[in-house]
């Protein structure tokens, strides 16, 4: 039918615009962490993000 060859887009917005525009973009850092300088809110969010690895662990196990 002849759709891959040649034919433009009708919304011609998709060709100009990023995907992301540049003022949401950030570098990529990698921040190390320190256990002596952490603080309770850390320790708790450690905490749970452990729980929940071992759930989705688990979870995996079971399929």
């Amino acid at each position: 039918m002849g759709r891959a060859h040649h034919q433009k887009t009708r919304d011609k917005n998709k060709q100009k615009l990023p995907q992301v525009p540049k003022n949401l973009k950030t570098d990529v850092r990698d921040v190390e962490y320190s256990q002596e300088l952490a603080d309770h809110a850390d320790l708790e969010a450690q905490s749970r993000s452990d729980a929940a690895d071992q759930r989705v662990n688990s979870q995996k196990r079971k399929l």
